[in-house]
């Protein structure tokens, strides 16, 4: 049962991040509108696609230092504010260029909000609930880009597409004055809760654990390449699925807004209830150790994502490539908050934020070059089945990378005593 000041936190969390993907799913559902008025080749719209995450992956990484050193509150509050200005912009480009310059600075605005819902739920939310705290709060992202489809598919045709952008952006200009009024750092502006509160302890008796020592740790940076091979599927699904649709299939816009509503209702659901399903394992193998439960989740899921998205690409009925896509986002979505979970179980609370954005900044560099490569592999083949095959292979090799590499952290080579059975 969450207190009341949790509920707000959650709901504030999913709003944000509801809005999170409205605005980043807009530009591809917008894509064909933009394509055909500024005359850019599939390949240019690639770039136009992964210029976003040129600016988000840099600011993964110092939006979560941000959460660290000055507070997740501030942090999120400023970064709202900074990606809806910007995505406001887009209604202004003119060009290529144009596009690309907007879309670095949407994506530094964007860049802090998975480190700093991290830090606000390990501020929050006590250990053996935080997997399913971060899947609930996350959980808003799928069903932003389920109704961006709809919302911006409708406004384009009736107003023209740089209005959605507009619209957009001032609802975020909402959340970020409700999150600034009603949104704490921690229960009683306290950093700490009862369930965690012996590992700070322990933590803070000793000398402070250095950031540089969790880069260099391949439980981060295998967890980092996992969270990659996730990106890189749902980026592909993000930017590309609704041309896929039109090109491929033949649908027109109003059926692609449709269509791309199911595999985001169902990402949906595998994002809210993946961290719970994490924390049923654990409660489940208790003798196993927290981190087995977060493996077992992870690999199992993400290889079955892997199949479905690669054989989405061999199908030819638009019923089945919907069906497998839906699938593949599915058991995607439902690894999406063990990656913040796995950083949660091995870094203590100081470092929290600054690993999960180092994390993030790894993974997110997949939408620099997912988007162009996708973009690059279509221009080229006339098709999109090698991007799909891409896809999916990444993802197996991640899975399995999990498997051997993802392991607890000895901190005893810093003489940190009594450790923490996070096997």
């Amino acid at each position: 049962m969450l207190s009341k000041g949790r509920t707000s936190i959650m709901i504030l969390l999913f709003l944000a991040g509801v809005i999170n993907y409205l605005d980043r799913s807009a530009l591809s559902i917008a894509a064909p509108f933009i394509q055909a008025e500024l005359n850019l080749t599939p390949t240019q719209m690639g770039i136009v696609f992964s210029s976003f995450s040129v600016g988000y992956a840099v600011f993964n990484f110092l939006g979560g230092m941000a959460s660290d050193r000055y507070g997740a509150k501030l942090t999120l509050f400023v970064a709202m504010i900074v990606w809806s200005i910007f995505s406001g912009a887009i209604a202004l480009a003119f060009g290529l260029a144009s596009l690309i310059i907007i879309r670095v600075f949407f994506g530094m605005g964007e860049g802090p909000l998975s480190a700093t819902i991290n830090k606000m739920i390990n501020n929050w939310f006590p250990a053996d609930k935080r997997a399913g705290a971060i899947g609930l709060a996350n959980s808003g992202t799928p069903l932003g880009g389920a109704i961006a489809g709809p919302i911006v598919g409708i406004i384009a045709l009736s107003f023209g597409w740089r209005i959605s952008f507009i619209i957009i952006m001032l609802l975020g200009f909402a959340w970020a004055i409700a999150w600034w009024l009603f949104s704490k750092e921690g229960p009683a502006d306290n950093v700490t809760t009862p369930s965690n509160q012996q590992y700070v302890n322990k933590v803070s008796s000793n000398k402070k654990i250095q950031l540089s020592y969790y880069l260099k740790q391949k439980t981060v940076l295998f967890t980092s390449f996992a969270y990659f091979a996730y990106s890189y599927i749902l980026f592909f699904f993000l930017t590309w699925f609704p041309s896929y649709l039109i090109d491929t299939h033949g649908l027109n816009v109003k059926e692609m807004s449709i269509v791309t509503v199911i595999p985001w209702i169902l990402g949906f659901i595998g994002l809210a209830s993946g961290g719970y399903l994490s924390d049923f394992v654990y409660k489940k193998f208790s003798g196993k150790g927290i981190l087995f439960s977060r493996k077992v989740v992870l690999v199992t899921c993400l290889f079955i994502s892997a199949l479905c998205i690669g054989l989405a690409g061999i199908v030819t009925t638009t019923i089945g490539a919907v069906s497998l896509v839906a699938s593949s986002v599915l058991f995607l979505y439902l690894t999406g908050s063990i990656y913040w979970a796995i950083v949660q179980d091995v870094v203590d609370p100081q470092n929290v934020g600054s690993v999960g954005g180092f994390m993030h900044f790894l993974a997110n560099t997949a939408g620099i070059l997912g988007p162009t490569v996708t973009g690059y592999l279509v221009q080229v083949s006339g098709t999109y089945t090698a991007a799909f095959l891409l896809a999916g292979s990444l993802a197996i090799f991640a899975s399995l990378a999990v498997i051997r590499y993802v392991k607890p952290i000895n901190l005893e080579v810093l003489n940190i005593n009594n450790q923490l059975d996070l096997r």
